[in-house]
C-alpha cells in the first residue's frame, strides 16, 4: 500500500528531530533544523507537520504508541494477571523511548504549557492500553479506568526522568509499586487517590474533568 507523501515526510521528520529535540526543545527551530538533517524542503516539512512541533510531538507519541501495542500483541495477555498485563503495557512504552529520554522528558516540558494536548496524548495511551486488552468496561468505569491509567502513565515518567540508571530499575519498581496501590478500581472510584502521589492525581482529576467537560 502506498503511503501518502505528508506520512513518509513526517517519518523523516521525526526520525531526525527526535535526537535534536533533546537539546533545543520541540521549539520552531528544532523543527528547522530537523527538515535540513532530513533534506525536506519547507514546503515538505509543512506537509508533514502543518502545526509544526506540536504535530511531531504528537507523532513521536503515536510512535512510542505502535511500538507498544505490537509488543503486547506479541504476549499471550489472555494468559497474563490484569497486573501484568498493564505493567507490560507500560513498561513497553517506557522502552520505545529510551533512546530518546531527553527527546521525552523536553517534550514532557513543552506540554506543560499545553495542558489540553497533554491530556489528549495521554489519554490516548491511555485508552489504547485497555483496549489492547480486551477491556469490557463501559460507562463510568470506562473513564475511570482510563483516568487512573493515565495518571499511572504520567507519574512513571516522572520518575523515569529523574532515574539515572540505564535499565531504569528505580522507575520499574516506582510503576509496580503504583501498579500495587491501584489494582483495586471500585477503590479508585470512591477517590481513594494518595497513593498515587500528587502528579498522578493533578493528571487524573484534569483529564476527568477534560473528558466529562468540568
Amino acid at each position: 500500500m502506498t503511503r501518502a507523501p505528508s506520512d513518509r515526510f513526517r517519518d523523516q521528520l521525526l526520525d531526525a528531530i527526535a535526537p535534536i529535540a533533546g537539546e533545543m526543545g520541540w521549539t520552531r527551530r528544532a523543527v528547522d533544523a530537523a527538515a535540513q538533517a532530513a533534506k525536506l524542503s519547507q514546503g515538505e516539512a509543512m506537509l508533514a507537520a502543518p502545526r509544526g512541533a506540536i504535530d511531531l510531538m504528537d507523532a513521536f507519541a503515536e510512535r512510542a504508541d505502535q511500538v507498544m501495542l505490537a509488543e503486547l500483541a506479541a504476549l499471550d495477555l489472555a494468559a497474563m494477571r490484569i497486573r501484568d498485563k498493564v505493567r507490560a503495557a507500560v513498561v513497553a512504552r517506557l522502552r520505545a523511548q529510551f533512546p530518546f529520554k531527553e527527546a521525552a522528558k523536553a517534550m514532557s516540558r513543552a506540554l506543560a504549557a499545553r495542558p489540553g494536548e497533554a491530556a489528549r496524548i495521554l489519554w490516548r495511551t491511555a485508552d489504547r492500553i485497555w483496549r489492547a486488552l480486551n477491556d469490557p468496561s463501559t460507562d463510568g468505569n470506562y473513564y475511570s479506568k482510563r483516568a487512573i491509567l493515565a495518571g499511572v502513565l504520567a507519574s512513571t515518567y516522572a520518575r523515569w526522568f529523574s532515574d539515572d540508571d540505564p535499565d531504569a530499575a528505580a522507575t520499574f519498581a516506582f510503576l509496580d509499586a503504583r501498579i500495587e496501590n491501584v489494582m483495586q478500581f471500585e477503590t479508585f472510584k470512591a477517590k481513594r487517590l494518595k497513593p498515587l502521589g500528587e502528579m498522578a492525581e493533578d493528571a487524573v482529576g484534569f483529564i476527568a474533568r477534560l473528558r466529562y467537560g468540568g
